[in-house]
C-alpha cells in the first residue's frame, strides 16, 4: 500500500492532469503529511485533520475550514484504496464567507480611469510607456471579460488583430479559449503594439504584451498598486479606503452589459459605448 506521501502526489498529479492548478493544496497537502508523518499515524483520522486545520493561530476562521477542506477532498480519494480513511466531516469548522461585493463600474468611470492612466507620471525614458500599458490593460479588461492572469499572460503571438482574436492560453481548468475584439479595440492595441516596438527597439524586452519598464511581464502586485493610486485620483475610493473597487469588478460589468445587450439598441448600448471608449483620440 502507498504510503501517505506517494499517495498525496499521485491524488496531485492525477487532479492537475484533469486541469485544475492546486497551488494552495498543493503546498498544504505535503504539510499535512508531515504532520501525520510527526504523529506516526498511517491513515487519516477526522482528530488529527481537525488538529492540523487549526494549527495556524491569528487567523480567520475561514483559514482553518480551507485547510480542512484540502484534507477532506484528499481523504475521499484516499478512502478508495485504504478504507481505514477518516473523512472529515462537512460542517466541522463552520464560518460565513465574506464575499466582496461586486462593483458596477459606470461608462464614465471606466473613461475617467483610462484618462488618468495615460496622464500617469513617470520619472524616466524607461517607464514613458507605462502610461499606455495601463491604459491598454486597463481598458482591455473592461471590454473583454478577461481575468487580470489572463491578460497578464497574453503574449504577442496571442494578438491576431486582423481577425480581432486573443487566444488565452491556461485559462481555467487549464483550457485555452478565444476572445473576440472590437474594431476599435484592435486600433487602440495596434497602436499600443506599434509603441511597444519603437519604445523597445534595440534593447531586449520579453514577448508579453503587457511589460514593465524591465521589459518583463507586468507584475500583478505593481497593478493592482497603480490601479489603487488612480482610484483614489478619480474618487473611486476614498485616501484611507482600504477597500472598494476591484479589477475583478471589470468581469461583472462586461457579464451585465452582455446580459442586457438584447434589451438595448446595439449602437447605443453601454458595451459599444465603452468599447468606443477605448478608441484613442
Amino acid at each position: 500500500m502507498n504510503t501517505l506521501r506517494q499517495a498525496v502526489q499521485d491524488y496531485l498529479n492525477l487532479r492537475r492532469s484533469l486541469g485544475f492548478k492546486l497551488k494552495e493544496a498543493g503546498n498544504a497537502l505535503p504539510d499535512f503529511v508531515a504532520f501525520m508523518e510527526q504523529h506516526r499515524a498511517t491513515y487519516i483520522t477526522q482528530a488529527l485533520a481537525l488538529a492540523w486545520a487549526r494549527q495556524p493561530s491569528g487567523v480567520q476562521p475561514a483559514q482553518w475550514a480551507q485547510r480542512l477542506s484540502y484534507v477532506r477532498q484528499f481523504a475521499r480519494h484516499r478512502s478508495a484504496t485504504d478504507l481505514r480513511t477518516e473523512i472529515p466531516a462537512p460542517g466541522l469548522l463552520p464560518f460565513q464567507p465574506k464575499r466582496a461585493r461586486p462593483y458596477l463600474y459606470s461608462t464614465n468611470e471606466i473613461r475617467a480611469l483610462l484618462r488618468a492612466a495615460l496622464e500617469m507620471p513617470y520619472r524616466n525614458e524607461l517607464e514613458a510607456l507605462l502610461p499606455l500599458t495601463y491604459y491598454c490593460l486597463f481598458g482591455l479588461l473592461s471590454v473583454s471579460g478577461m481575468r487580470l492572469g489572463e491578460a497578464r499572460n497574453l503574449e504577442l503571438q496571442d494578438v491576431d488583430l486582423a481577425a480581432g482574436i486573443l487566444t488565452v492560453r491556461g485559462a481555467k481548468l487549464g483550457k485555452t479559449r478565444w476572445v473576440p475584439l472590437h474594431a476599435s479595440t484592435c486600433e487602440v492595441l495596434a497602436n499600443y503594439i506599434a509603441q511597444r516596438e519603437r519604445h523597445w527597439a534595440g534593447r531586449p524586452v520579453s514577448s508579453y504584451l503587457f511589460v514593465s519598464s524591465w521589459g518583463n511581464r507586468l507584475d500583478s502586485g505593481q497593478i493592482h498598486r497603480a490601479f489603487y493610486a488612480l482610484s483614489r485620483q478619480i474618487g473611486l475610493r476614498g485616501e484611507s479606503d482600504s477597500h472598494g473597487p476591484r479589477l475583478h469588478d471589470m468581469r461583472h460589468v462586461f457579464a451585465t452589459n452582455t446580459l442586457v445587450l438584447p434589451r438595448v439598441k446595439q449602437d447605443e448600448s453601454s458595451a459599444s459605448i465603452r468599447m468606443r471608449a477605448l478608441a484613442l483620440r
